[in-house]
């Protein structure tokens, strides 16, 4: 079994106050996430980099109400309820052991400003959107557009956490972002200098 990878100096400065509860959902994700099926088996010696500080560097850009759709192992949700106790976040994810997973850790981690809902996006129906809707590696742009757009009030924000593709991406979802009128679309690079590996993040306001 590959050994985790030993935490980052950056991690502190990034949690703040909070990294102990990172520290604790991270050893968590090593120590269970295979076997449960959250991660790959090549995971674990860049978990940090490549996972919990790619998810933690977006979160100033949260507020308000958040759901994250597709939250599988809780990327970027967990990572971002912990870093930012002051929002309030909804993890949307379909998969039952998945849900009982993210559940677990809710609880495990006393985080009181998470929802967990068991359901797909497409059925979630709320009478008040979110003020920003969030997803990490669930599909190209142009398929997650109309799963995560109409969850968004009007006003709000797609704030979705991309690869190195995501420029292509946002050229490829033109018919989507019209039929869904996403405005200001743009590609935002965070972690310059800070981090490792940069993290891509595609924002659009919704009207």
């Amino acid at each position: 079994m590959s050994a985790l990878e030993v935490e980052p100096a950056v991690a502190v400065d990034l949690f703040g106050d909070r990294i102990d509860l990172a520290r604790q959902f991270t050893a968590a994700l090593a120590d269970q996430g295979e076997e449960r099926g959250l991660i790959g088996p090549l995971e674990l010696p860049r978990l940090w980099t490549r996972h919990i500080l790619n998810s933690v560097i977006a979160a100033p850009l949260f507020h308000g109400s958040v759901a994250d759709i597709g939250s599988g192992a809780g990327l970027p949700g967990i990572v971002l309820a912990i870093a930012r106790p002051d929002v309030h976040w909804t993890l949307i994810e379909p998969m039952e052991r998945r849900v009982t997973w993210l559940t677990e850790q809710v609880e495990e981690l006393g985080l009181d400003n998470v929802e967990v809902l068991r359901a797909r996006a497409e059925d979630v129906r709320r009478p008040v959107g979110f003020d920003v809707v969030t997803a990490r590696a669930v599909s190209a742009l142009k398929t997650l557009i109309p799963l995560t757009a109409p969850l968004v009030r009007d006003g709000g924000e797609l704030t979705v956490l991309k690869g190195m593709n995501a420029a292509n991406e946002i050229d490829a979802a033109q018919k989507q972002i019209k039929k869904f009128r996403l405005s200001d679309v743009r590609v935002e690079v965070l972690g310059e200098g800070v981090l490792p590996e940069i993290t891509r993040v595609v924002r659009a306001v919704v009207r």
